[in-house]
């Protein structure tokens, strides 16, 4: 499944997202007053939940991914391989031989990462308004 701007997405899971709010200026809403309508002990600080069920839809406006972030041991293989293809002709037999191993004993991180998918985020406006920004993209399937 490829999330890109513009595609309509519809949510596989369940979501509730609780916080504190912050009301936008209008003439018609207090800053100063709760959800349910009763002023805020805390000045304008309000909070709450929503939550939104499955099945709801939507259009892509961003999508933004995020490279996984390489650990010691993938960097050290990636150097080391690099040094390998090089200047590996050009070792002494003992050298290449003690540079293969350290290779092989790095090979199963730089598979995990190799294994890894790029973390994915999406901004969505929902039809009934609602805009989720920096949702994982693993929570929306393609219409």
């Amino acid at each position: 499944m490829t999330l890109n701007e513009g595609r309509r997405v519809r949510l596989v899971a369940e979501l509730r997202l609780t916080g504190s709010l912050t009301v936008a200026e209008s003439p018609h809403v207090r800053a100063d007053a709760s959800a349910d309508g009763e002023a805020s002990a805390s000045g304008g600080s309000l909070s709450g939940s929503l939550s939104l069920g499955t099945g709801i839809e939507g259009t892509v406006e961003r999508v933004d991914s995020y490279e996984n972030e390489q650990s010691h041991e993938v960097r050290e293989y990636v150097r080391l391989t690099s040094l390998l293809d090089d200047f590996g002709h050009q070792m002494p037999v003992g050298s290449r031989g003690r540079l293969e191993e350290q290779i092989a004993s790095l090979e199963p991180a730089w598979q995990a990462y190799q294994g890894q998918k790029d973390r994915v985020t999406v901004r969505v406006r929902l039809d009934s308004g609602f805009v989720l920004d920096g949702v994982p993209g693993e929570l929306f399937t393609t219409l």
